[in-house]
Order: C-alpha cells, then sequence, then structure tokens
C-alpha cells in the first residue's frame, strides 16, 4: 500500500497519519446518536471482538474446572501461567516477526523511522530493546497477570464475590462486557497519572517510557509495580456481579491488548490494498512526548484534563505552550525555596 495516501513522513522519519485523532462520542454534548452509531463498529471491531473470542475459547477449553480451582494448587496456577505465556508469545511473537524481524511492510505506515534493534542503548538489559522487553514481560509481567487471575477465579470457585450468570442477569452481565474496555479505559488513565507524579515516574514508569519507539515485546515491559497497578482493575469483578468469562474478556483487554497501542505500526498489511487499522496513533504519542495522552481516546479524559494531543500541529502547539508553562512555573518554585532558605 502506499502510506502517503493515509500520511505523510517527514524529513525525520516519522510518519503520521493526515486525519487527526478523534475521541469517542459517547461523553459528548449535546448527545449525538448518530455519531455514536458510526463510532461503534471500530470500538468493538476488530480488537475488542477479537478479545472477546480469545476469551471464550479460553473458559471453554483452557480454563481448569470449578472444583480444580476451589483450592490453590501447584499444578493449575502452573497451567494458567504457561496458558497466558502461549497466548502472548503467538500474538505479540508473530506480530514481532512479521512487522519487526522479517520487515515485511518495511518502514510503510511506521510512526518512528527506525527499528530497535538497529541501536542499542544502556537503559536497556543487555543493550537490546527487545531482549530487555521480552525478559520483564515473562519474569514480571505474566506471572503477576496470573496472580490476578488465580486470584479471582479462587474467588469464583469458593462463591466468594457477588458472582452471576448469564441465565439469571442477561441485560446486566451484556452491558457490563460492552463497558468493559471503558472501564479498563478509566483505570488506565487514573494509575498512569498517578506513576507520572516525578518520584513514581522516576522509580517506576520510566522503565516503560524507556522504550521511546515501541514495538510489540514493548507493551507489557514495565516495572513490577506498575504491573501491580495495572491489572488491579480487574479487582472490581470481586465487587460487582459478574462472571468469570468476564474476568477473562478483561485480562486480554489489558494484557494480549496491551500490544495495540505498542506495535508501532499504523496500519498492519494484509493485502497489495488491505490493511487492519491498530489505532495505535494516540499511545504512540504519548511515548513520544511523555505527557499526552494518558488514555486511548475512548472517553475524552484527556480532553478534560488538558492533555489531549490528537497529532496536529495546534494540538502540538497547545503541548508545547503547555510544558513553558510547567517549566517557567518550576523555576519560580526553585527560586522562592532559595530566597527562602537563608543557608547555614
Amino acid at each position: 500500500m502506499d502510506e502517503h495516501r493515509f500520511g505523510t513522513r517527514d524529513k525525520r522519519g516519522q510518519w503520521a497519519p493526515h486525519e487527526p485523532l478523534q475521541v469517542g462520542p459517547l461523553l459528548d454534548w449535546p448527545w449525538n446518536a448518530a455519531r455514536v452509531l458510526k463510532w461503534l463498529p471500530g470500538y468493538f471491531l476488530p480488537w475488542n471482538a477479537v478479545f472477546f473470542a480469545l476469551a471464550v475459547a479460553l473458559w471453554a477449553w483452557a480454563t481448569p474446572s470449578r472444583e480444580t480451582m476451589q483450592n490453590l494448587a501447584p499444578g493449575w496456577i502452573a497451567f494458567l501461567f504457561i496458558r497466558n505465556s502461549a497466548v502472548v508469545l503467538l500474538m505479540f511473537g508473530a506480530l514481532e516477526l512479521r512487522l519487526y524481524v522479517h520487515r515485511r511492510q518495511d518502514l510503510r505506515f511506521k510512526y518512528n523511522g527506525s527499528f530497535p534493534a538497529d541501536r542499542k542503548s544502556d537503559v536497556f538489559w543487555f543493550k537490546s530493546q527487545n531482549l530487555d522487553n521480552t525478559l520483564r514481560t515473562f519474569m514480571s509481567g505474566l506471572p503477576i497477570w496470573t496472580a490476578y487471575e488465580v486470584l479471582i477465579l479462587w474467588a469464583w470457585a469458593n462463591g466468594i464475590g457477588p458472582w452471576a450468570a448469564f441465565g439469571d442477569h442477561p441485560v446486566w452481565l451484556t452491558v457490563f462486557a460492552l463497558a468493559l474496555p471503558l472501564v479498563h479505559e478509566v483505570h488506565f488513565f487514573a494509575i498512569h497519572r498517578l506513576i507520572h507524579l516525578p518520584a513514581l515516574y522516576r522509580m517506576v514508569h520510566s522503565v516503560h517510557h524507556n522504550s521511546v519507539n515501541p514495538s510489540p515485546w514493548s507493551s507489557l515491559s514495565m516495572h513490577p509495580v506498575e504491573h501491580l497497578l495495572y491489572w488491579s482493575d480487574t479487582l472490581i469483578h470481586l465487587l460487582l456481579p459478574s462472571h468469570p468469562l468476564l474476568v477473562l474478556y478483561h485480562l486480554q483487554i489489558g494484557g494480549t491488548g496491551a500490544v495495540i497501542g505498542h506495535v508501532g505500526f499504523d496500519k498492519i498489511e494484509t493485502g497489495k490494498e488491505t490493511a487492519i487499522d491498530t489505532h495505535a496513533y494516540a499511545h504512540y504519542l504519548h511515548h513520544k512526548y511523555f505527557e499526552v495522552n494518558y488514555a486511548d481516546g475512548a472517553l475524552p479524559l484527556d480532553k478534560w484534563f488538558g492533555t489531549w494531543h490528537d497529532g496536529t500541529s495546534e494540538a502540538h502547539a497547545r503541548m508545547t505552550e503547555r510544558f513553558k508553562r510547567k517549566k517557567a512555573s518550576s523555576a519560580m518554585s526553585r527560586s522562592s525555596s532559595r530566597r527562602e532558605d537563608p543557608g547555614p
């Protein structure tokens, strides 16, 4: 495909789409039903539908029985860890192999004009972004993901929590399922803003942001503290009526779903003139500029808090001005502190 039909690449090799990013219309006022209906297919397809289908398959064929999960035994816990690892290895690995190892698309639709493997850096283990990201995913991300899953499924197996059956509560469980990507986005925005506080950023979140040029294995490359926060939204299933299938769907949204924001390409080509939109640009801009797009834009959270960047020059100017004000305010605070401190 010709990437120039959909965007432009500047002199530094950075590609950007022609169309500015749009925030989801669910909370627009006045509310516009036509715009919501036009937006809904992109909310479901392809990714949320894929994650739900994956959750159904895992629930039907790759989750231990209720009786088995009533006791915390190493066997079924290890099985869940291996199962989750296999899903991640297949999905992340397939994207990495196609786009970054074989480079089937070369740089077409790639936001950053270089590949991580071509540059070594001391910020990564063994000076390799790919190796660092992969090790952090399997050493910390997947164990903590699995720990949350084990806790919640064990609670369900033992009747701990307000669990419901689809036959008894079809409307509520359907609405809850449809809302889970939005629940994840609100939680992600909240913890994301938290770990961008200076102290937490230095100690925790900087590990993830080392991947300025993200690739699939960057998706779950985080500090263990961030992993603990990241999946804590799944504890909502112990507070609101839910079903184990929705727990698995929620975990897929946050787990395998993380790859969508880090794939690094705007489109994944499926033929000479066909491609799948990744919707990755919003989060790529966060990795590029750090203090914008703390969420992905399904809800107008960043707009409300003044951190939305839609990829346009106007948004870039607003961001630059905000950074200048922040820097000036910080300088004034330091100057005031020095005047108030008389010294020894």
